[in-house]
């Protein structure tokens, strides 16, 4: 069949996108500790590589993969968890799909691959099970009680004290303290629960989540503590910055919207934190306290 410049091009792209994948879940199946998981892998990287010669009858070329995507998903995949990395790809895959439709008169295959590559889908979201997702809830309460308690102390004690070394002071004594409260909590609450999250784990994600947030909030006071109400903004900022992060991480990786999440955690922290701000001025004025 005589292809027409443009559509060739096309379907090289396809068999480029192939045959990358092919390579990405090959190399993931190698590493992923559950039989069954790696055995999944290796069958949706064969329907991978069968697309990729489909795809090859009506082009007649050997296409190379596209070596740095192969090495960027496996890399993110093996820093940020096998759940986000796949399922970051599979949303790359999504317009390929739609593509495919539109030249499935001209190849009929097309209209095959893309129920395969629903079927691949549906066979990672079955299999996915990672430590760090289940326990994605005590992270998320970690960061969120953090941003939110944090932030409001820091716009409180940034009017109040006046002194970005007080301030890191005030700010670090106050987080850890809170930060082995919460993971405290999140013992308690998960060894009543009925759940598959060991009590232990999730006091760690929840503390370690708390004191990193903390930690990253302080960093601006301690570096220029002459500079307070600009390190004040920075700290929100980075607040903000942490909060679209992670829930870009869990929108991906979980399947969930990432906007309202988003808005909702940011929204919340930077009301508490206003709402300080003026509480700090307010109690300055009633004590006259000038520092």
């Amino acid at each position: 069949m005589e292809l027409k410049p443009k559509v060739k091009l096309q379907i090289q792209t396809y068999q480029r996108v192939e045959i990358t994948e092919y390579h990405i879940y090959k190399r993931l199946a190698k590493r992923v500790k559950s039989p069954e998981n790696a055995k999944i892998l290796d069958q949706i990287a064969e329907d991978e590589l069968r697309h990729y010669h489909g795809w090859k009858k009506y082009t007649g070329q050997e296409i190379a993969p596209d070596w740095f995507k192969m090495w960027f998903y496996y890399l993110v995949s093996r820093l940020f968890g096998f759940t986000f990395g796949v399922k970051l790809m599979e949303r790359g895959e999504e317009a390929a799909q739609k593509n495919y439709e539109e030249i499935a008169n001209i190849v009929p295959e097309a209209a095959q691959f893309k129920h395969e590559e629903d079927v691949h889908e549906e066979q990672l979201l079955a299999m996915l099970d990672e430590e760090r997702l289940r326990y994605a809830g005590s992270v998320v309460l970690g960061l969120n009680d953090a941003l939110v308690e944090l932030t409001g102390a820091l716009a409180g004690l940034t009017l109040a004290l006046q002194d970005g070394k007080l301030i890191a002071l005030s700010g670090m004594v106050t987080g850890i303290a809170a930060s082995m409260s919460m993971a405290a909590s999140e013992y308690l609450s998960t060894r009543s629960e009925n759940t598959d999250k060991h009590p232990v784990r999730a006091a760690i994600y929840t503390g370690v989540a708390y004191i990193v947030t903390v930690a990253l909030l302080v960093l601006p006071y301690l570096i220029s503590p002459e500079t307070f109400i600009l390190d004040l903004v920075i700290a929100l900022i980075t607040g903000v910055i942490i909060i679209a992060v992670f829930n870009y991480y869990v929108s991906v990786a979980k399947d969930e919207p990432f906007r309202a999440r988003f808005l909702e955690m940011a929204v919340l922290s930077l009301s508490v934190a206003a709402f300080s701000f003026g509480i700090g001025y307010l109690i300055r004025l009633w004590l006259g306290i000038e520092i």
